[in-house]
């Protein structure tokens, strides 16, 4: 039996906090950070760009948990916090300090709408981790939603867009943004891709051409492809589902999920039962 010292370094590693991957989450939430107060200064290039930043730390921390064993439940917990600033605050005000703030009520409530659908997307996500189908997300990430908002705000600063001409677009940008975040709409999270895998040569020479291209007009190509990303889970949607019912696009979908796998089971057992018989009369 162990020692009451060996018992007391248990319990004290057991409370320690992994230092790598909550290092890389402080990173992220950092660079939100950076975004709004850069914002507030009227660098919405610096801003823009350090919520892209702050998606690259994010895209990591849970990864580097992973690979070195390190997940923990704290680091759960701070990476949600930490993606609320980043992913939901962060995107929203430098958007409201760029093009909303002229709007009054809607400018203001554009944000809000934003920032809410980001804090309802976290906790579903949460709460439905472990049981949800891994290849899909069920509405728009927080990150990818940001991404349009950011990416927006870059192409406009980047090519000296008068705010003002764009100040309704960039609304309904807003609005349409935080309402995909708690849809029902089906997004690929190309979490079945194997990483691990070997490719061909030509595979290689796509990602360096990608890389190329984005290198060319960051901003212009980012903002693109996370748009694109965005309309994909509508079409996704509508592809898939024979019948689009209000529970496709939003609400709560438990009950239909339970019903489907209730009649797949009922299925099932149909199946053995027949084999059984027919097994008995041969």
């Amino acid at each position: 039996m162990p020692n009451k010292t060996e018992q007391s370094l248990t319990t004290a590693k057991s409370r320690g906090i992994f230092l790598l991957p909550n290092l890389l989450t402080t990173a992220g939430l950092f660079s939100g950070f950076f975004a709004i107060v850069a914002s507030m200064n009227n660098m919405f290039e610096s801003a823009a760009v350090a919520i892209f930043i702050a998606m690259v730390f994010d895209g990591l921390d849970g990864r580097v948990a992973r690979m070195t064993n390190t997940e923990s439940e704290f680091g759960a917990e701070y990476d949600s916090m930490a993606d609320i600033v980043s992913f939901g605050m962060a995107p929203a005000l430098v958007m409201y300090n760029w093009a909303l703030g002229d709007l009054g009520k809607l400018g203001w409530l554009a944000a809000f709408i934003f920032v809410a659908g980001g804090a309802l997307r976290l906790a579903r996500f949460n709460t439905n981790h472990g049981t949800s189908d891994k290849r899909y997300f069920q509405g728009l990430a927080i990150p990818s939603a940001a991404a349009i908002v950011a990416g927006f705000v870059w192409v406009g600063s980047k090519y000296e867009v008068d705010p003002s001409n764009v100040s309704y677009f960039a609304a309904f940008l807003t609005i349409a943004a935080g309402l995909l975040m708690v849809s029902n709409f089906r997004y690929h999270s190309f979490k079945d891709v194997d990483w691990r895998g070997r490719v061909s040569f030509i595979a290689i020479l796509a990602i360096v051409l990608a890389f190329v291209i984005v290198a060319t007009e960051p901003s212009l190509v980012l903002f693109s492809i996370f748009f694109l990303y965005a309309i994909s889970g509508p079409i996704t949607t509508f592809r898939t589902v024979k019948k689009i019912k209000l529970e496709h696009v939003v609400g709560d979908t438990d009950c239909e999920e339970g019903n489907s796998a209730t009649k797949s089971q009922q299925e099932t057992s149909e199946k053995a039962q027949k084999s059984d018989d027919k097994k008995t009369s041969d």
